[in-house]
């Protein structure tokens, strides 16, 4: 890694987004003794003045991306590609931990570290990959909060499009006041999802059985890696690694190292928990689609197939339930994902522009997309697989921050948390080769 080209200070904060985190009693202490002391410290006040950021980067866990390919995966392959999902959410809480670490630690997000240590062409190379990243991601969570409002209100799409974008102004308008109040915003949002796809599963009536043993149990075809790839494209997504080294740095004021080991931890707490619920949320997806739509040889071919199809299946509420998580899942991750093409412009290039003109920009592609009438799921399945490809640009930069001695010190990567984040990589690779030869034509 080439040596640091400007002033080692920490990248800066605004005071007014800082969250106190004060000390706990395990503090000072090592090993075993400091993790019993911070698993006591779990859903205690200071645990609680911590949660958040991990919330932020779950809502990109379960956009409507992801809803195109667990729709897809559950309607034509039953529940078999439901361990691609507990694979891919593994693999997300890895490396969602480390990007917070590297923040913490650094004081600086991932893009910001790309651009003090990596030569300014590798630099903006990066920088465009990233970028494409952010553009794949924001089509398909405004397309599918358009869609949201089409099902539910029965408006027209470009109406729904616009809609989509007056309520996405206003969940960001708290922004500029400090990430807290946005963090709160967008629990409720994900607590509504949640609630929508308990109810879709009580409807639905899967064959637990069968959704055990294959959670466990991979299987992969030729006809399934396109969707395959497609899931862990949706789930472990590029964006929310520079979104989430940016986020977590609002809990201390930059330089103040004192209690780095601590937040780290809670850091890794709210990353498991956050993207746990997300996991349960896109398995639900996928286990609501096998066991209505799989079940009794239904193709699946968009997702508002998916919505009039489920009402006479399930009944209304059923339907009605869906659209209102969709709507729920597009706008808080369009929100999300505006923040994280923030973070990524300024970090990358040291470019500011207004949040709001970010998003009037970003929020184009998708209205084009709504005006020709394209089908949405093959678009939201082509997006995800866009992200797969940029991953590991996101990913291999990260891992070479995090085990880096001097950047992290005594937070550096361990031998078996790298060898395991470097397998993590070399499957997405592979996975990304077996996509290009499969889009080839080649068959295995």
């Amino acid at each position: 890694m080439e040596q640091q080209r400007e002033p080692a200070a920490p990248c800066q904060r605004p005071a007014w987004e800082r969250v106190e985190v004060h000390e706990e009693a395990g503090a000072g202490l090592r090993g075993a003794a400091a993790w019993r002391a911070y698993a006591r410290e779990i859903f205690t006040r200071h645990f609680l003045a911590y949660l958040g950021p991990g919330f932020l980067v779950s809502v990109g866990y379960m956009d409507p991306g992801n809803w195109g390919t667990d729709l897809e995966g559950g309607a034509r392959f039953g529940y078999t590609l439901l361990w691609v999902l507990l694979l891919s959410n593994l693999m997300a809480i890895l490396l969602q931990a480390l990007s917070a670490k590297l923040g913490l630690v650094t004081g600086c997000s991932l893009a910001e570290n790309c651009r003090r240590h990596f030569p300014r062409p590798l630099t903006i190379f990066l920088w465009v990959t990233a970028e494409l990243a952010m553009i794949a991601t924001d089509l398909a969570e405004f397309l599918g909060a358009a869609l949201g409002f089409y099902l539910l209100f029965r408006i027209p799409l470009p109406l729904a499009g616009l809609l989509t974008a007056g309520a996405v102004f206003l969940v960001l308008a708290p922004y500029r006041r400090g990430h807290r109040m946005l963090e709160f915003m967008i629990m409720g949002l994900v607590s509504v999802l949640g609630l929508c796809y308990v109810l879709e599963l009580a409807l639905a009536r899967p064959q637990w059985g069968r959704v055990a043993y294959h959670m466990a149990v991979p299987h992969l075809s030729s006809a399934s890696i396109l969707v395959a790839v497609g899931m862990v494209g949706a789930t472990v997504m590029p964006h929310n690694l520079f979104l989430h080294s940016a986020a977590v740095r609002n809990r201390a004021l930059p330089g103040d190292l004192g209690h780095t080991g601590r937040l780290v931890r809670y850091a890794t707490a709210d990353a498991i928990f956050a993207l746990s619920l997300a996991w349960l949320v896109n398995s639900a997806i996928l286990i609501m689609a096998a066991a209505t739509f799989h079940a009794r040889g239904l193709p699946i071919t968009s997702i508002s197939q998916a919505h009039h199809t489920l009402q006479p299946l399930l009944g209304p509420l059923s339907a009605a339930a869906f659209a209102i998580a969709l709507l729920c899942s597009g706008i808080a991750s369009s929100v999300t994902g505006t923040m994280a093409g923030q973070i990524v412009l300024e970090g990358f290039l040291q470019v500011r522009i207004s949040i709001w003109l970010r998003r009037l920009v970003t929020m184009i592609p998708a209205l084009v997309v709504i005006m020709l009438g394209l089908n949405e799921i093959k678009v939201l399945v082509l997006s995800q697989v866009l992200l797969s490809l940029q991953l590991p640009f996101a990913v291999i930069p990260l891992l070479i921050f995090t085990r880096h001695h001097r950047l992290m010190g005594e937070h550096v990567n361990r031998p078996l948390t790298s060898l395991v984040a470097w397998l993590v990589t070399a499957v997405i690779i592979l996975l990304n080769l077996l996509l290009l030869l499969r889009i080839s034509g080649l068959r295995f």
